[in-house]
């Protein structure tokens, strides 16, 4: 099992409308290495949903449910199939991931403006930790 993180605007899409909805496609990713993380997922898979824009937290978790399938026109663009798992017991904020050396070194610090990267293991443990899980 691989694990990620994938954000979203909330005034776009949040957590609450995930939850709702039961499920959905996350699609939109223009951006070439963000695309390649897509590609990449496999069903199984655990997805941290970060919310970006003004609130700026990983506020829960998803599972990815089905695999890469072309987005558009565009063979290089494509989307995967997420539902929701759990709300974090509370938010985990940037600047407490910043502020933890267990996540020095995660992707989402180094490619800031990445709307999909990948989560070691140790770090999906540290972030839920955080979070009070």
């Amino acid at each position: 099992m691989q694990y990620w993180l994938m954000k979203s605007e909330p005034e776009s899409y949040s957590w609450d409308d995930l939850v709702r909805d039961g499920g959905t496609e996350w699609d939109g990713v223009r951006n070439a290495a963000a695309a390649l993380h897509l590609k990449a997922m496999q069903v199984g898979d655990r997805a941290f949903f970060y919310h970006s824009g003004k609130q700026k937290a990983v506020v829960g978790t998803m599972e990815i449910t089905r695999t890469a399938q072309q987005d558009g026109p565009e063979p290089r663009w494509v989307s995967v199939a997420v539902k929701p798992l759990d709300a974090l017991a509370r938010p985990v904020t940037l600047s407490e991931i910043r502020g933890a050396p267990a996540l020095a070194a995660l992707e989402m610090l180094r490619q800031s403006r990445l709307s999909v990267s990948p989560v070691r293991p140790a770090e999906w443990e540290a972030i839920l930790a955080l979070s009070g899980i």
